[in-house]
């Protein structure tokens, strides 16, 4: 799901919290690996001015996200900085409607037909990822999956997921066994 590989650029490792999109660099590695996903080259290289945009936009998805998680709490990697959701919500829809999408079917000669979405006018690269990045937050917030999003409370854990059966308590294995060992060390240490 694109909208949560996108809000999960920001981690917490055993060292503290990692921004994948921190600098040009991270941002072009993660860019290319996701480069279908965003319609983009390959080969693409990012810019600081793109790199802010696309960090903006997170914030305002993280902070869509937080209110979607809500009475439950958010993330703790950026809780108590998240943008307002008002404006939040405005930038996400200003990015999505900045590169409308029209849909393509491509029919090889040998094989099914498939339909894409592509720009339906010339944008620049920095809209067109905004605008693919912004309609992935849309449809999972708009979507059923928004019933199943949950932070992840396991200790230091900044994760947001999609709760996939009826007893999942954490984003993965790893951070339910941190969080029983946490809790079995707070019960031994109150005795």
């Amino acid at each position: 799901m694109m909208a949560m590989e996108f809000v999960s650029t920001v981690r917490a490792t055993r060292s503290g919290l990692v921004d994948v999109l921190a600098d040009v660099e991270g941002m072009t590695r993660w860019g290319r690996e996701h480069a279908a996903e965003l319609g983009i080259d390959p080969g693409f290289s990012a810019t600081e001015d793109l790199r802010h945009e696309v960090v903006e936009l997170r914030q305002a998805v993280r902070s869509l996200f937080a209110r979607a998680v809500a009475p439950g709490p958010a993330s703790s990697a950026d809780a108590h900085r998240l943008p307002d959701f008002a404006a939040s919500l405005d930038l996400v829809n200003a990015a999505a409607r900045a590169v409308p999408l029209a849909p393509r079917l491509e029919w090889p000669a040998e094989g099914a037909p498939t339909a894409r979405n592509l720009p339906a006018r010339e944008a620049d690269e920095s809209s067109r990822i905004r605008a693919a990045l912004a309609s992935a937050a849309i449809a999972l917030l708009a979507g059923p999956e928004r019933e199943q999003l949950r932070a992840c409370p396991a200790p230091r854990c900044v994760l947001y997921f999609v709760k996939e059966h009826a007893r999942q308590e954490w984003c993965s294995v790893g951070c339910g066994n941190r969080a029983r060992a946490a809790r079995h060390y707070r019960q031994h240490k109150a005795r």
